[in-house]
């Protein structure tokens, strides 16, 4: 879901070109043996991602054969080019925008799930009073400005009995923490276990409503993807992705201390306390490690049908266009 995105460096355009802010195994032997291959992510390195880099550490793509680089975006757009471009072979999404993006023609599959449930909601300061969403009726919240944040706010707010058509919505791009701060809107609609976890770092309690709680459906809210062409060109690419990748979330979620060690020795921006807390903050959503990569076809349709009926994409997406299940490991 293209929820708060936080504001992304200028300089790391060269992403484009996958030659700037990339990371992966650095061995001697990779040579032939090895088979190159780019994900892109979402966003800026933090907790969330600790699984991807623990596999790049225990050289668990190494082992699928796959010499792994890490891109971060310049924006959450680029992700999205870049693999429909042929420009990378992986991406990380929310599932809105794999939704939209198939229902706009594009060729994005998604080939795992990376979290169970959605992680956006809206963000609110303990100290505002706000105990309900209906309490934002006459309020100002702050949305970045692309259409899901105003389908997510009234969503959250009709299931509570209030009427947001009576708050005052404003676009502030991806400064809603700031805003919040400052006291220039009274919510955001924002990344709950990412956006709150900051600011409860920086010495303010907050009180968030997370949509799939609040009105919203439960579906995979973080999910790895590619086209449906680089699928079927190299099965065994994407296999050996999922593969590592699942090894990376079981062992993140084995020893959440560790996954954070192997992201900060190579991401030294990212703090480690905040990145601890925000892994932490994002394994309900993970879920049990049983379930890491698997899609629930129910929340798929459930997604499909709320983004319909918020006129979000124009008619519902299949589970089997969305998602493919061929490459995630079941019992």
């Amino acid at each position: 879901m293209r929820f708060l995105r936080f504001a992304l460096v200028a300089g790391l355009a060269g992403a484009i070109t996958l030659g700037v802010a990339a990371c992966g195994s650095d061995s001697d032997d990779g040579g032939d043996s090895l088979q190159k291959a780019t994900l892109v992510l979402d966003y800026l390195p933090n907790g969330v991602h600790a699984g991807i880099y623990d596999a790049i550490s225990n050289g668990y793509y190494e082992d699928e054969s796959i010499d792994l680089k890490v891109v971060t975006p310049t924006s959450t757009a680029d992700t999205l080019r870049l693999i429909e471009a042929d420009k990378a072979d992986f991406g990380l999404a929310d599932g809105i925008d794999i939704a939209t993006q198939i229902d706009a023609g594009r060729d994005a599959q998604a080939i795992m799930a990376v979290t169970q449930r959605p992680s956006g909601g809206l963000i609110t300061l303990a100290d505002e009073g706000i105990k309900s969403p209906a309490e934002l009726e006459g309020k100002t919240v702050g949305v970045t400005g692309v259409p899901s944040d105003d389908a997510v706010f009234e969503a959250i707010v009709e299931d509570d009995g209030g009427d947001p058509d009576s708050s005052r919505v404003v676009t502030i791009g991806f400064n809603g923490i700031q805003a919040l701060q400052a006291g220039r809107i009274s919510a955001f609609t924002g990344y709950i276990p990412a956006d709150a976890t900051a600011i409860e770092a920086a010495g303010k309690e907050t009180r968030s409503f997370a949509f799939d709680e609040s009105g919203g459906p439960s579906y995979p809210g973080l999910v790895a993807f590619s086209t449906r062409s680089r699928i079927d060109e190299d099965p065994e690419l994407m296999a050996g992705f999922v593969a590592a990748t699942t090894k990376g979330y079981e062992d993140a979620l084995a020893d959440p201390v560790g996954a954070i060690d192997d992201l900060v020795a190579v991401s030294p921006e990212v703090e480690p306390g905040l990145a601890r807390d925000t892994f932490k903050a994002y394994e309900p959503l993970i879920g049990d490690p049983a379930s890491i990569g698997s899609f629930d076809r129910r929340h798929l349709v459930d997604l499909s049908d709320f983004l319909v009926k918020t006129d979000l994409i124009n008619a519902r997406v299949p589970p089997d266009r969305f998602a493919t299940d061929e490459f995630v490991a079941t019992d």
